[in-house]
């Protein structure tokens, strides 16, 4: 090979492979050192030097200061110059790849499905291939070999002798990425995320707040008879999203994060980051929503462990508390209503909070305090005893129930069936089972507790249907 051929051979790798031309000059170089050492079988390769001409492509050869011919070097060391130019080459390329895609972790990128491992789908994104775990991919979603896949650049981690970029389309920030793209405002910075939460392939609650008082930030979100969010809804195989706007009042923006559902009361305890929303019975599942969905999501969105209660409850938890207090010598009726004023509604929340706080908030004596927890802690035990045993008597009474609807003749079964569902076969409001909310009660059987922890920061405010006007609802509702 001559050198302007290898000078054209140089430079078309160093475009292709996006890898600095002079790092690949040096390679070379390195090479011929390296061929040179095993020809002569020294050790010390200080003694040996190579020089490429970048104008001519011309090799020269030393070792100290005698030149080396390059033909007397043999087969066997051209051979070990190939594979040490073709190994530094690649490290080359992996560093080129891990420089640039380092760079671009967080961005929104378009793929090509190729195959799946293990699980994890790879996609091949430009020179390199990249890799979707299970964790990260939208549950029941599966792509062909060829289908182009947008997704996002989660990490890109130097695994040795290749660069694993991992891809992700269930991280909350996808969908971020998505909203730039589809609504200028967002990318603009004219309308700002606030807050997130995702349940990938399920649903997602995004609070979005706007910069200039003449554009409505979710109005703009949803689009014109709900075109923009439509794109992205669609994108994501038809995940609920509901678009709230942004408020500096927490109460407003947890009663806004559990719409649909109306909230009657709302009581918040700083102390313990919990809010107790009280919806009246008919309000109460849809509050809770699908197995819980709607309140942990609006939990996570504000940042409030949430409590759902009925105004039973809410007044029972209460009177039991105020009964409980009112034992404790000393305490006065301006202190019981100073508790529910922080938040403190029920004995379990006074167990929690600790005589310190109670008496720091209360002005009473630490004796005072001391006596108060001990007495709540001692109600907060009767109190969980039958709320477990009304649990375990209406899943009795259901199981019965539903034993009896069993072993009934068929007709009975009918009518049973069409009571359910209206004389004319449309579907009605059916009763809810017996659903006990609250700190120590379950959601719903068989769905764990329906008090939701926060697990992210922000807030809420009104949500958005998508299709037709602007108006109070939520995109793409169940």
């Amino acid at each position: 090979m001559n050198g302007q051929e290898m000078l054209r051979l140089v430079d078309s790798i160093s475009r292709d492979r996006n890898v600095d031309k002079e790092s690949l000059f040096r390679d070379i170089e390195q090479a011929m050192v390296s061929a040179a050492r095993k020809h002569f079988n020294a050790v010390d390769t200080e003694e040996f030097t190579a020089e490429l001409d970048r104008m001519s492509g011309k090799i020269r050869v030393w070792r100290g200061q005698e030149e080396i011919p390059l033909e007397a070097l043999g087969r066997i060391p051209a051979q070990t110059a190939k594979q040490v130019m073709i190994q530094r080459f690649r490290e080359d390329e992996r560093t080129s790849i891990y420089n640039e895609f380092s760079e671009r972790v967080g961005e929104l990128v378009t793929g090509v499905a190729q195959r799946y491992e293990g699980g994890a789908l790879v996609v091949s994104i430009g020179r390199a291939e990249g890799f979707m775990p299970r964790s990260e991919q939208i549950p029941g979603e599966q792509h062909q070999a060829g289908e182009r896949v947008r997704c996002l650049i989660l990490d890109v981690r130097d695994a040795g002798n290749q660069v694993k970029i991992v891809l992700s389309r269930a991280h909350p920030d996808f969908i971020r990425r998505l909203f730039e793209v589809e609504v200028p405002e967002v990318a603009e910075r004219i309308i700002e995320i606030k807050a997130m939460a995702r349940e990938p392939g399920h649903r997602t609650k995004i609070a979005v707040s706007s910069i200039d008082s003449k554009v409505d930030a979710v109005g703009a979100c949803v689009g014109v008879r709900g075109s923009r969010i439509k794109n992205i809804v669609e994108e994501l195989g038809g995940e609920k999203i509901d678009i709230v706007r942004w408020n500096e009042s927490s109460q407003i923006l947890i009663q806004n994060a559990l719409k649909p559902a109306e909230v009657a009361e709302i009581s918040l305890c700083f102390e313990l980051g919990r809010a107790t929303v009280v919806v009246k019975e008919d309000q109460l599942s849809l509050a809770i929503g699908k197995r819980g969905q709607n309140v942990r999501l609006a939990a996570r969105l504000t940042n409030w462990d949430i409590d759902i209660l009925t105004p039973a409850e809410f007044t029972k938890g209460l009177d039991i508390m105020e009964e409980t207090v009112k034992g404790v010598e000393g305490i006065t009726e301006e202190q019981i209503d100073r508790l529910a004023a922080l938040g403190i509604i029920s004995v379990f929340d006074i167990e929690e909070v600790g005589a310190d706080y109670l008496v720091e908030s209360l002005g009473c004596t630490a004796e005072q305090a001391q006596r108060l927890v001990q007495v709540a802690s001692e109600r907060a035990k009767v109190v969980a005893e039958e709320q477990a045993r009304e649990k375990a008597e209406a899943e009795k009474r259901k199981k019965e129930e539903a034993a009896a609807l069993a072993s009934a003749p068929g007709e009975q079964r009918a009518a049973a069936v069409l009571g359910e569902i209206g004389m004319e076969g449309s579907p009605v409001e059916a009763p809810e089972p017996t659903i006990l909310v609250g700190r120590e009660m379950a959601g719903s059987a068989g769905e764990g507790p329906a008090t939701a922890g926060a697990a992210g920061a922000g807030g809420a405010g009104q949500e958005e249907r998508t299709g037709g006007e602007v108006g109070e609802g939520e995109a793409g509702r169940e």
